[in-house]
């Protein structure tokens, strides 16, 4: 008996842990589905190709911004909807620093890299890209 009413509190105390902001893996799992299909109507609303909407957003599932993506088609073909191009470009991704030379510190190498964008107004070397 003893253990029964045991299992039976820490039944009642599990039971509300959406109560208490501890959400399920159900609702986790809705959510993220939800966020993938605004995700992919987002980006059809956007012109933005399915393969572009996967690639700018890696974290969201991939079924679920095809699901989105593709409600929004049907929406706005049936709705004679024109994309609205996106004002904001998507931020690229800075190139990586080159690993310092032999006896060279990364400091030194960061700054002479730095010395030459202003030489040659932000586009690199010169001579690394073939120009003199």
């Amino acid at each position: 008996m003893r253990r029964f009413l045991s299992v039976l509190l820490l039944v009642s105390l599990l039971a509300g842990c959406d109560q208490l902001g501890i959400e399920s893996a159900t609702v986790v799992a809705e959510k993220r589905g939800a966020d993938g299909k605004a995700i992919g109507a987002a980006c059809r609303h956007a012109g933005r190709a399915i393969e572009d909407c996967y690639t700018l957003n890696k974290k969201a599932e991939k079924a679920s911004v095809y699901a989105g993506w593709r409600e929004m088609d049907d929406y706005m073909r049936e709705n004679k909807l024109e994309p609205v191009v996106p004002v904001i470009k998507p931020e690229e991704p800075k190139p990586k620093p080159k690993p310092p030379a032999e006896g060279e510190d990364a400091a030194d190498a960061e700054a002479a890299a730095d010395a030459g964008d202003a030489k040659s107004g932000g586009k690199g070397h010169a001579k690394a890209a073939g120009g003199h």
